[in-house]
């Protein structure tokens, strides 16, 4: 296993990191003991969770990725072998505190507090961000438009109510997700000015059919020390194989939740990701672990968080850290991008 240091700090995380929302709909407990068993013994260090994990998000299965992992924790005794990731919920949602926005300090209190208990665990060692308050692009969404309505908590203030946390032993580090150059330059920004603290990671979508980071949020990283846990690095699924041709299996993503996950189906994908297919079969690479590798080597990245249904899916995901793209491999892939740059956004 390779390991990256998080932001600034004195974690070392392996740079594969277990993802957790399909515990509670896709998986049930059993199995996502195996999962956490088997990565571990893998060397991964690393887990992502959140509040309202698992997804598809729903009131009725709200936490029951948190219970499930607190549940194992509880049972193994290893708290202190894990560096555990969760994260408070943005706006929207109207059975989370209401649904209105949800970075106050008596929301975050809340939020925090309930998932430590479901955790079964007194602290977090890197606490998120899920999406911003404020209307902006996240999700997918393009085309930006700028319009001030309603009102978010003020950076400033937000960092104040997490600072309260660390003091309290309840969080060690903080961080982003889903966020923008101008949001993570903010929220540095003011850390520095005003001595809070700083956020030490930002987890966004990367993938070779999503590499939009690269445009302004790579360089932030870089320099800032604030580097990108990537998420749907395999595209959900698409950047495997296994939705080729049509092909449609039975409890893939695609065949139950086709409707909440369209990032990734649109039509202009399918013949790109077919290119990139064929990349991998030339070098007689497997296609996922070509994806995922991908992602891993970048510099501004921390570490690559992989999802897995079965266990020969994690295997194979846990298994590119062995895998090693040479030069000529890379410049296929970039030729790519270039001549169709981010289909999937």
């Amino acid at each position: 296993m390779n390991f990256k240091r998080l932001g600034n700090t004195d974690l070392k995380v392996s740079t594969i990191c277990l993802g957790t929302m399909t515990w509670g709909e896709q998986n049930n407990q059993k199995e996502a003991f195996e999962q956490m068993n088997y990565s571990l013994n893998c060397g991964v260090n690393f887990f992502d969770a959140a509040e309202i994990y698992p997804s598809p998000c729903k009131e009725e299965t709200y936490g029951e990725t948190e219970k499930i992992i607190g549940n194992w924790l509880s049972q193994n005794k290893n708290r202190n072998k894990i560096i555990l990731a969760s994260k408070v919920a943005g706006p929207g949602l109207p059975w989370i505190r209401g649904g209105g926005q949800n970075f106050s300090e008596k929301k975050i209190k809340k939020a925090l507090e309930d998932s430590l208990q479901r955790l079964k665990t007194d602290y977090i060692d890197l606490y998120q961000l899920h999406w911003p308050e404020r209307k902006t692009n996240f999700f997918g969404r393009l085309n930006y438009k700028h319009k001030e309505e309603g009102s978010w908590n003020d950076f400033e203030k937000i960092l104040i109510t997490l600072e309260k946390f660390i003091e309290q032993g309840k969080i060690r580090y903080i961080g982003l997700s889903n966020e923008t150059p101008w949001g993570l330059s903010k929220f540095l920004e003011i850390s520095k000015l005003k001595k809070l603290p700083r956020m030490m990671s930002v987890q966004n979508p990367y993938s070779l059919l999503c590499r939009t980071y690269e445009i302004g949020l790579s360089e932030i990283s870089i320099r800032e020390k604030s580097g990108l846990l990537a998420y749907s690095p395999l595209a959900g699924g698409f950047l495997t194989g296994k939705y080729r041709n049509n092909n449609l299996p039975e409890n893939s993503r695609q065949k139950l939740f086709a409707d909440y996950y369209t990032r990734y189906s649109k039509p202009n994908a399918s013949p790109i990701i077919e290119k990139y297919y064929d990349i991998a079969k030339k070098f007689g690479l497997d296609f996922a672990q070509m994806s995922i590798k991908f992602c891993e080597i970048q510099k501004f990245l921390t570490s690559v968080i992989i999802g897995a249904t079965t266990m020969e899916q994690l295997k194979i995901n846990i298994e590119s850290v062995s895998v090693n793209l040479k030069e000529e491999i890379l410049k296929e892939i970039n030729d790519i991008q270039i001549k169709y740059p981010n289909p999937c956004p």
